[in-house]
């Protein structure tokens, strides 16, 4: 198996996550997981960068990613396998949380990860979903401006792109899949997910979108 992220790992590692939180996606995953007992598996982990607020939350983090060179970091983090996230290596109904942190646009077939998500939460279980904001974020969005972001043509069209406004981060390195808001949240439903909450930031314009989910008992 091949992985983009094999080849900037040690970029991602040593100069992205330098610049620390500015989405605040921790404190995102801290409103929507909440306190818990239990495994919680992180889908995508990379370097494993979420593992410590899913610890003081109160669960046991674990992860699974495609890409050797990003676990290579994540060694002292957490426990991590490395595999597909359309084929999990985990038992049927066996984890009370599933978390996907800023992964969905690295995966083409995020509605199969999201059935498996489904297929590996116990029920009742909680999935939380933390990715770039689908109507604010891609190929069509200019955001050199934060003031005054620029929403071109392309929104509509479900496409995979190395097109960004900045040539500083990850999209333009190893691309990103985007899916339209109604097609994400579909595939949530599809998978037998209950939507339960959701949450933005990033300002003035939102860059985050956040979701909360259920396994229907």
């Amino acid at each position: 198996m091949d992985a983009a992220y094999d080849e900037i790992a040690d970029w991602y590692e040593e100069v992205f996550l330098a610049a620390g939180d500015p989405l605040g996606t921790r404190g995102l995953l801290r409103e929507l997981l909440g306190e818990g007992r239990g495994t919680c598996l992180e889908i995508g982990c990379g370097t494993g960068v979420h593992a410590a607020v899913v610890r003081d939350l109160g669960w046991t983090p674990a992860g699974v990613d495609l890409s050797a060179g990003m676990l290579r970091h994540a060694r002292d983090r957490l426990p991590a396998v490395r595999g597909d996230a359309t084929r999990l290596p985990f038992r049927d109904a066996g984890l009370p949380a599933v978390i996907a942190m800023m992964a969905h646009t690295d995966m083409p077939d995020y509605p199969a990860v999201l059935r498996e998500a489904a297929r590996v939460l116990r029920p009742g279980g909680a999935f939380v979903h933390v990715g770039v904001h689908p109507c604010f974020c891609g190929g069509f969005a200019d955001r050199g401006d934060p003031e005054a972001v620029v929403i071109r043509p392309g929104y509509l069209d479900r496409h995979w792109t190395k097109e960004s406004w900045t040539d500083k981060g990850v999209r333009a390195k190893v691309g990103a899949s985007h899916w339209p808001v109604p097609e994400l949240l579909n595939a949530f439903v599809a998978a037998g997910l209950t939507l339960e909450r959701f949450a933005e930031s990033g300002g003035p314009v939102p860059v985050v979108l956040a979701v909360r989910a259920r396994k229907e008992s």
